[in-house]
């Protein structure tokens, strides 16, 4: 395909209901998290496909999508990313993982962020110096540090945790419910491979922790178990 019919791909397949949904499901009003993105109402599925189908498209055609103001279109640049990085060389992966990161300002939404940071950022940095990663969750910016703790999820499927559990402490306190989620998340995947070290965690830290991060990370835990660091009883 050309770039040309990818985009009218995009279109074809698009659905002005849809795009309302998810307009109020992105929070795309004014003030919120995604205030401004504008969807024109393709799901994932149908993404990846027209994703699959135009996975030989050059860094400048990947550039105009990634900068686009419609949110589909800034995913499949970030899908077709995510599918040619497991088959490319490692000066190719460096050439992926640098446009993504010299673009991560496009990056900037939950889905975008976790469909593609473990896959990207986390693959690219498993065997290299991860201080990026520290520096990202310190930025003011939201989506940089959701990029650093979502990253982290491809250490944690080799059962390493040690960048997951500092990055989590470094974001403890911070107010957005979408970090929250985030960290929780993390901290629970680290306890399906080894509960042992997510209590080590918790222990030190639940009662610190806001709700929303506290309740993704133990929503695995028996109800007793649950109940008692939800009442700061352990």
């Amino acid at each position: 395909m050309s770039f040309e019919n990818l985009k009218k791909s995009l279109k074809e397949n698009s659905n002005s209901e849809q795009a309302k949904l998810l307009q109020r499901f992105f929070k795309t009003g004014k003030g919120e998290y995604g205030e401004g993105d504008v969807f024109i109402g393709l799901k994932v599925p149908v993404q990846r496909k027209i994703a699959k189908e135009n996975s030989d498209l050059t860094f400048d055609e990947l550039k105009i999508l990634i900068e686009s103001k419609i949110h589909e279109e800034r995913l499949t640049a970030l899908l077709i990313l995510v599918s040619r990085f497991p088959k490319s060389g490692e000066v190719e992966k460096k050439k992926i993982f640098n446009f993504y990161i010299s673009n991560k300002s496009h990056i900037n939404n939950w889905d975008l962020v976790d469909l593609s940071a473990p896959n990207i950022v986390g693959d690219f940095l498993l065997n290299k110096n991860k201080e990026m990663l520290y520096k990202m969750a310190r930025s003011k910016n939201l989506w940089d540090k959701r990029i650093s703790v979502l990253s982290t999820f491809r250490f944690i499927k080799e059962n390493d945790f040690k960048v997951s559990l500092d990055i989590s402490k470094i974001l403890l306190k911070e107010d957005h419910d979408l970090i929250h989620k985030a960290v929780g998340w993390m901290l629970r995947e680290i306890g399906k491979r080894n509960l042992e070290a997510e209590e080590k965690f918790l222990k030190e830290n639940y009662k610190q922790m806001p709700r929303t991060m506290l309740r993704y990370a133990i929503e695995k835990f028996p109800e007793s178990k649950r109940k008692k660091y939800l009442y700061g009883k352990i």
